[in-house]
């Protein structure tokens, strides 16, 4: 009995030995944490994901309650996996040792967390390889209130020469759950963000682009994974994950033998190992997500508070209503010609006068799209006396003047590619191969950066007023290669660090001006650009049926006041429809308003000034999808500030089969339950009335438990109501 008391006294002794080594990292938000653990031998790992516990004492539980079989090399669930040791799945890094080594040990050094304010720490982490001077910082961003985290890592080393990085990704996530399902999207010109949702079997599942530039054109880098089932947009567990960068990207997602998932997400390793020099820092840009345990809608709102809050530009400011030439005359205008639609544009109601493509080039004018892209003086034909004609006429008439460039494009046909052929990113010894008639200049090269920060400067050097930049990005990147770099395997991620080191010039130097990112569509939308621009443009498809459902997906993402969405002749429905859907998010026009119908021109005159009225509510305002396109004849989406005194609800016909409609009430979200509602119809027709009774008033509970009926009809294709608190 002596000898069982001894022996049990040395287990515990040990197991309480075992524990004084391990160290664990707690991170927390609102709602959810993350948490870190070391094993004995200083391998770190996730110990916790999901949902916040009452105690922090309890995530030392967590593992106990897991049989799930052998862990045959002691790292699966490590917090950044390294290749070549004991790792036996996909890598987040992999190496090569200056001394020709390919094995990689990452152990624990230490930790620290720092507040940067009551929402925001950062935590870093300092991994080391016990053999090799070689060492990599682990840092994750929580955003308290938004249960949002930003992760990355930096990578140095101090071996006798330099390290090949092979891969090097930003984050390496671990998660638990009986089952997984991956929403993802893939896309093209004029059909962004179309949606696929499917069980994540066994293996890799690899999202990816390599396209240089316009990365996110068929396959964007915003995915979400559902914990157990499909998510809905009130119920279940989701995480949105979103890498910041405007480069390659690559995420992988592995089911391991566990029946766990891996997320390892980064900077595409595709054609560009890294050669990495002693004491160089490499940092990879941040993976960004939230986890929600209350479905998709409490997770986009997350998303959008937090943009509004941290990352997009000027996202609680204001945004610029406008009219763009771009449809009324393409390439075709002249100076007189754009001074009548300067004259439209105050008639009209709107902010600015937007100059589309076609207002440069001398020796090889630009009148389509085969030449002159690169050559940034004005044309003299089409423009005698310059922008600042049109810049001091938009004064005259009392509205503001943009312009569209597209800085980091060239046509073959242009003064530009002759004087510069060594600027244009094209192999050697291949055939040219065109994208829209053009190639891509080489950012990487200093002298290009230089170039396209005056291609913005001198804009506003000779136009101090100008007030309004459209940047397009129409070229993918074919036959990579820089005549400026001696290592070709650095291109990629080169031309990336050039192309934020110009956007940091300009904002440098314009902190305020307003810009749209533009890349025949959504093709570089991500938080990374975002920083630089106000907002983007969804899609060069302005047919309004599809921008509802495109509009849709992007709305579980990107905030309304980030998404530029016009009003255009594309698509048969009346000119009430067009606009209604283009309020749902910065609201601008691209028609020939002289030769809108009075009714039509005085409608929308009206719907301006009405829009300016809630325009608020709808930026600034949480988001609730309430009618799913995709599963009904009728989409309804509603925008609540936060005071939930203030609703506007944008219903619309999605389905022209005999007799479809609204033939229900549609529940509102977001709504105070106890405060009683006034219902007041927008956007009326010249000449029509309100389709809904608004003399009644409803409790919030009654909206949200029962519904209201927007009249959704073949008669009533677009409806927008406006919910008032009765004070």
């Amino acid at each position: 009995m002596k000898r069982l008391s001894i022996l049990l006294a040395g287990l515990i002794t040990t197991a309480a030995s075992t524990r004084a080594q391990q160290v664990t990292i707690p991170m927390e938000t609102r709602n959810n944490a993350l948490v870190l653990q070391t094993d004995t031998a200083k391998h770190l790992s996730t110990l916790y994901f999901g949902q916040k516990l009452s105690s922090k004492d309890e995530y030392l539980n967590v593992a106990r309650m897991y049989r799930q079989g052998s862990e045959y090399t002691g790292i699966l669930a490590s917090a950044y996996t390294p290749a070549g040791s004991r790792n036996l799945l996909e890598p987040a890094i992999a190496v090569t040792h200056a001394d020709g080594n390919n094995s990689l040990d990452l152990r624990y050094v230490s930790h620290a967390t720092s507040r940067v304010s009551d929402d925001v720490s950062v935590t870093s982490v300092v991994l080391k390889d016990p053999v090799y001077d070689f060492q990599v910082t682990l840092y994750y961003k929580t955003y308290f209130r938004d249960n949002v985290v930003e992760q990355w890592s930096t990578i140095r080393h101090r071996e006798k020469g330099s390290v090949q990085l092979h891969k090097y990704a930003s984050a390496n996530l671990h998660l638990k759950a009986g089952s997984f399902w991956l929403n993802q999207y893939h896309g093209d010109w004029a059909k962004e963000m179309q949606p696929e949702e499917t069980r994540i079997t066994h293996g890799i599942k690899t999202l990816d682009s390599k396209l240089g530039t316009r990365t996110n054109l068929f396959q964007p880098s915003v995915f979400m994974v559902s914990f157990d089932k499909p998510a809905t947009e009130d119920e279940g567990t989701v995480l949105y994950g979103a890498l910041e960068y405007s480069g390659n990207f690559r995420t992988d997602l592995e089911l391991d033998y566990h029946n766990n998932l891996k997320i390892i997400s980064g900077i595409n390793n595709y054609a560009s190992v890294y050669t990495l020099k002693p004491n160089e820092e490499f940092t990879t840009p941040a993976f960004l997500y939230t986890l929600s345990s209350a479905g998709k809608g409490e997770a986009s709102r997350n998303m959008h508070n937090w943009a509004r809050e941290y990352k997009l530009l000027d996202g609680k400011g204001e945004r610029l209503t406008l009219l763009n030439n771009w449809e009324a005359t393409y390439f075709d205008f002249n100076e007189s010609k754009l001074f009548e639609l300067l004259k439209d544009t105050k008639k009209l109601g709107v902010d600015l006068f937007l100059l589309d493509d076609g207002w440069f080039a001398n020796k090889y004018p630009r009148n389509g799209d085969v030449a002159g892209l690169g050559d940034w003086d004005e044309n003299r034909t089409k423009l005698p006396n310059g922008i600042s004609s049109l810049v001091k006429e938009a004064k005259n008439n009392q509205v503001k003047f943009g312009i569209w460039i597209e800085p980091e494009m060239v046509n073959p046909k242009s003064e530009l590619y002759e004087k510069h052929p060594d600027w244009v990113i094209k192999q050697p010894k291949r055939e040219e191969h065109y994208f829209r008639n053009q190639l891509v200049l080489d950012l990487a090269n200093p002298q290009v950066q230089e170039f396209v920060f005056k291609v913005v400067d001198d804009l506003f050097t000779k136009n101090p007023e100008l007030a309004y930049i459209k940047w397009d990005c129409n070229a993918v990147i074919y036959n990579a290669y820089s005549a400026h770099l001696k290592n070709q395997n650095h291109f990629y991620i080169e031309y990336m660090r050039g192309l934020y080191k110009v956007l940091d010039r300009i904002r440098a130097k314009y902190p305020t001006v307003p810009m749209m990112l533009c890349s025949g569509g959504g093709g570089r939308v991500d938080y990374a650009a975002l920083k630089y621009f106000t907002e983007f443009w969804p899609s060069d498809n302005t047919d309004p049926l599809e921008r509802i459902f495109m509009q849709w997906e992007y709305s579980y993402f990107y905030p309304a006041i980030s998404s530029s969405n016009h009003v255009t002749d594309w698509g048969k429905q009346p000119i009430k429809f067009r606009t209604d859907v283009a309020m749902m998010g910065k609201l601008g026009f691209d028609i020939v308003v002289s030769h809108l119908k009075e009714n039509d021109l005085k409608y929308c005159q009206d719907a301006i000034k009405t829009y300016n009225n809630i325009k608020s509510i709808i930026w600034q305002g949480d988001q609730y999808r309430l009618a799913n396109p995709r599963e009904g004849s009728v989409a309804s989406v509603l925008y609540v500030n936060k005071e939930k005194s203030n609703g506007v609800m944008f219903s619309y016909l999605v389905n022209n089969r005999y007799d479809e409609g609204s033939k229900g009430p549609i529940r509102l979200k977001g709504l105070d339950p106890a405060k009683r509602y006034s219902v007041k119809e927008l956007n009326l027709y010249p000449g029509t009335n309100a389709g809904v009774d608004q003399s009644r008033t409803y409790s919030g509970d009654f909206l949200m438990k029962i519904g209201f009926n927007p009249v959704v009809n073949s008669g009533r294709t677009s409806v927008v109501l406006q919910f008032q608190e009765i004070k």
